[in-house]
Order: structure tokens, then sequence, then C-alpha cells
């Protein structure tokens, strides 16, 4: 990517996420959308297609065997492999990658049923399961879908997902990566895709109070925000460990009651009251003054896609639409960043604006996505500017690396489905 373009932020970042990306200078509207930055739909399509093979190459060809057992997770590891295959099948038909996708997920499995750990989409079996049965149901494999999904059911039962703060259960966060709210996006992936009930509400229910009673909890302290969250002491705000990635997930379940979805009313208009007067972007996490991040992690990114979230729910409440189209103005205003991936880069942010097509079906949001997406495909094309981001193990990762990239390009060719890996339903 030219710097005519844009400038990168100067610093490098490392793996501390709250440093991840600054800021960087602001990017006039005009310098992303120059003539030489549209490409046609079938450009898009085959570079997500060329990309998607690469991602495949790297991670999954022969000498690189060792990847699953290092990392078979959807957010950094060879699941995320399998569901860019997954995203690549459902927006071109193609079998090869569905057959791909399963095999990959076979793989994973024989890893998550060892591991004890995390019972999440994201980073935990939870996510090997849900993607399990997914894509053999596509593949019209019912034996194969009964299995993972018996994995899923089995995962459910982990004592600790439905146990409120009265009753000691703090111990599992509620985070959308490691916590509760990640395992409720599992089992809300898997009946969008094989219908409503095939997790029954009856295992759910309980988790979704037991949330929502410990926001509760962690929110006793501070009467102007009814739900708040720890994660490893600090209250993120964010979408990987903090409240818009909890609440997002709430709003996802139509049977709450009039004090729950009050409750996710009042924390959500908590959180817009106290966002930066002159940015209009949000705090890492609760107190913190720091204006830096705009990104799905921490910042406008993520909170923006769950106000959309909400302003859907809740249509009446004009207000949760309103503050949504404002976080897509400073998404849009504080320009790229220097990250690629869906977590803290380029192509994860630029869903905020496909988020915004579908809330609002106004095109100017396909045009911004479709900028982001432009400066991605320019910056692969440039030999002086491509390479590994993020380190060699997570360079083709979807939510630091390329596959993520690949996902949007993907979506773009029907904005109107599109969806935020692993983040929207």
């Amino acid at each position: 990517m030219s710097s005519s373009i844009v400038k990168y932020a100067s610093r490098d970042t490392n793996n501390n996420h709250e440093d991840d990306n600054e800021r960087i200078d602001l990017v006039d509207g005009s310098d992303l959308t120059t003539p030489n930055l549209s490409l046609p739909a079938q450009t898009f399509l085959q570079a997500a297609i060329s990309l998607k093979d690469k991602v495949v190459q790297v991670t999954w060809g022969r000498q690189y065997t060792n990847y699953a057992s290092t990392d078979p997770t959807v957010y950094t590891g060879l699941l995320g492999t399998a569901f860019t295959c997954l995203r690549a099948y459902e927006a071109t038909g193609s079998l090869q990658d569905l057959r791909l996708c399963s095999e990959i997920v076979d793989s994973c499995a024989s890893i998550a049923r060892s591991s004890t750990r995390h019972v999440t989409f994201l980073c935990g079996k939870g996510g090997v399961y849900a993607l399990g049965a997914v894509a053999a149901n596509y593949c019209g494999d019912q034996q194969k879908r009964d299995l993972y999904l018996d994995c899923f059911l089995e995962v459910s039962q982990e004592r600790a997902l439905p146990v409120g703060p009265e009753e000691g259960g703090f111990g599992m966060s509620y985070d959308l990566l490691y916590g509760r709210a990640g395992f409720l996006w599992a089992a809300l992936f898997i009946n969008k895709h094989l219908g409503a009930e095939t997790v029954p509400n009856d295992l759910l229910m309980p988790v979704v109070e037991a949330v929502l009673a410990g926001g509760r909890a962690g929110a006793s302290d501070n009467t102007a925000c009814p739900l708040m969250y720890r994660w490893h002491g600090t209250r993120y705000w964010g979408a990987a460990h903090g409240l818009a990635g909890i609440l997002h997930a709430l709003l996802h379940f139509p049977t709450l009651s009039t004090d729950d979805i009050e409750d996710v009313k009042g924390t959500l208009r908590y959180m817009m009251s106290n966002r930066f007067l002159h940015s209009g972007n949000y705090p890492v996490s609760e107190g913190n003054p720091r204006d830096m991040l705009v990104q799905w992690s921490h910042g406008a990114t993520g909170i923006g896609i769950t106000l959309c979230k909400a302003s859907e729910v809740l249509p009446n409440d004009r207000e949760f639409r309103n503050v949504a189209i404002e976080a897509g103005e400073v998404v849009w205003k504080s320009g790229l960043v220097k990250k690629v991936g869906l977590a803290d880069g380029a192509a994860g942010n630029a869903y905020a604006f496909l988020s915004l097509y579908r809330l609002t079906g106004e095109s100017i949001y396909i045009d911004r996505a479709k900028a982001f997406a432009c400066c991605l495909f320019h910056d692969q094309r440039n030999p002086t500017t491509s390479s590994p981001f993020n380190g060699a193990d997570h360079a083709y990762s979807l939510f630091q690396g390329q596959a993520g990239v690949a996902c949007l390009w993907f979506d773009l060719l029907g904005p109107e489905n599109s969806k935020f890996p692993g983040y929207e339903v």
C-alpha cells in the first residue's frame, strides 16, 4: 500500500492487546475511494480464492503437519483455516472447499478431545464441535453430524457454565474468547445452521442467566452501569474480553425478561455516555484514559457492531442506531491500521461498515468496506510492502492474519449476507 494512500502507525506493535495498534494519522475519505482502488466483484472473488488457497497451503500443507498440534483454534490456529474454507463454500458452492473444511475439523477434533481448557467457539473445543457439526450437515453426513453434536452437548455439561456468582461461579470467565459468552456463541452458530433448538434452550438459558447474574455482581459497586465483568482483573469494554462481546451474545436470546433487557440496554447506554468526547471512540477498559484503539478487540469497531445488533433487536430505541452510525464514522475517520486481520486489523474494521450496510441499506457503507478491502488487495500485490504479518505463527490465521482478509473478500460478494466471522451469527 503506497504512502500516498495511507500512513501507518510509526510504532511497531507487540502482543499486548492494549498496545496492538495505535491510531494512525487521519485519512481523508477521497484517498480511499480514488478510481485506482475500485475493483470489480470478479477481482475480489479471484483474490479471495487465491488467498484462501495460500492459507490452506501454509497451514495444512504437508510441511506444516505440526500446525494443528500447536494451535487447533479458530482464533489463530488451524480451525480458522477450516472456517475460511466453509466461508469459501458458502460463497462459491465449491464442494472441494467443503470437504477440506470437514477434513481439517476432524484433525482438530483429535486434539480437542484431550484438551480440558476452553469451551468457546473462538478458542476452545466448542468451536471444533460446532464447526464439525455444521460442516458434516452440509456434507450430508448424518452420522458425523450427530457425533459432533453429541460432543458439543457433552461440553454443555461443564458444571461451571450455569453457576451464578451467588454459588461461587466466578471460576469461569464470561468473555467471548475464553468464557461463557463464547460457549453461547458456539451454540448460536449451531442453531443458526442446523435449526432452532438443536442445542435446546433449557441448556442455554441457565448459562445466560449465570452471565447476567455475574454481570450484576460485577457492577455492584457502580450504580450507573447494570452489568460489568472482569477479565484478569480488568473491566474491559471491547468485543474480545469485555462488555461488547458479552452483550452481543446476550442480544441473540429473545426470551430475556424485561429486567434483563433493561440491564443490557442500560449497560450500552452507560458505554455510549462515556465514550471519548473529542473522537467518539470508546475506552479499552473502565476508566482507561487512552484513546488509541478502534479495532474489533478494543474500540469502536467491535462496540459499533454490537450497537448494530442492539438496533436490530430493539428498533424502537433509535439511540442505538444513531450511535452505531457514529461508531462507523470513528472507524472511517481513523483510517487504516497497520495489521490486516479481524481482531486488530483493517479486515476486521471493514466489517463495521458491512454491519451498518445491513442495518441501514445505505450504499456508502459498501463503498467504505470496499475501500478498505481494495487497500488490502493492493497491499497483497505490492512486493515491496507485502509480508507475513504478526510473525510466522499467525501470519495466515483467521483473526490475526490473512485468512480474515480472504473472508472479507468473500463477504463482499454478497454484503447483504455478510457476517463478522465468530462474532455475528
